[in-house]
């Protein structure tokens, strides 16, 4: 089994991940971002959606919205979200490597570092093809990641995340000649310890921009941030923006 299928990960970690402060952060990213923008109506979909932090503030701002994602506990947990935010969204399990619905969606979306995680890099370009099979002409794809070269500027020292009753160290390790990254994660709740580590592929800025061309996209862009910054020094985001052709 893959780390990223393991539901046992996702429910002891994602308080890490997914808290209550980035919650509330996504919302605000959301309800503001120039890069969300879409017609109203507009055809979204959260592709690997996790427990749901953008569904809702998406929904909001009126358009169709679908999240897709492999675990079912996190999709579970993205169902009690958006009925108790009263967001009328679609829910979906499935895998992004296989999951395409052609010409469905105006916009699709990958963010929180969903994308490299699989072992094959074609797998990963992969995902690409499907995104751009499921985006109607003239849709957009943004991916949101850590880019190699914000990486490059912080990594060396463990991060240490404090938790209610319990904390997360986090390690990561650069492999392969700076294409892929190991995390080690270690919670300590009562006096227990649980371990995990994952693994996905880096990206530079230009790679990733190379890959949405190699997959079919034009007018790819990449920015610092879902408030439009350039993507330069100043940067702790990496997103990358690429349009579907209109033929």
């Amino acid at each position: 089994m893959h780390w990223y299928e393991d539901d046992g990960f996702w429910s002891d970690f994602s308080e890490t991940m997914f808290s209550e402060q980035r919650r509330a952060e996504t919302a605000e990213i959301v309800a503001h971002s120039p890069l969300l923008g879409f017609p109203a109506g507009s055809r979204v979909l959260d592709l690997c959606c996790g427990p749901g932090l953008y569904l809702v503030p998406l929904a909001r701002r009126g358009y169709t919205v679908t999240g897709v994602d492999l675990s079912a506990e996190l999709l579970e947990r993205a169902r009690v979200v958006c009925e108790d935010a009263a967001a009328d969204v679609r829910l979906l399990r499935a895998d992004m490597l296989t999951h395409v619905e052609p010409q469905s969606y105006d916009a699709v979306l990958n963010v929180f570092t969903s994308f490299g995680y699989f072992d094959d890099a074609q797998d990963n370009f992969q995902v690409l093809r499907n995104a751009h099979d499921s985006l109607v002409p003239g849709g957009q794809l943004l991916i949101d990641v850590m880019g190699k070269e914000v990486l490059a500027g912080w990594i060396g020292r463990p991060q240490i995340v404090e938790l209610d009753g319990a904390y997360v160290v986090q390690r990561d390790t650069v492999l392969d000649s700076w294409t892929r990254l190991r995390t080690d994660w270690t919670l300590v709740r009562d006096g227990v310890a649980r371990e995990a580590s994952i693994t996905s592929f880096l990206y530079s800025a230009a790679e990733l921009r190379a890959l949405f061309e190699d997959a079919g996209f034009t007018d790819v862009e990449c920015f610092g941030g879902f408030d439009g910054a350039p993507y330069d020094h100043h940067s702790r985001r990496l997103i990358v923006r690429g349009t579907k052709p209109v033929q």
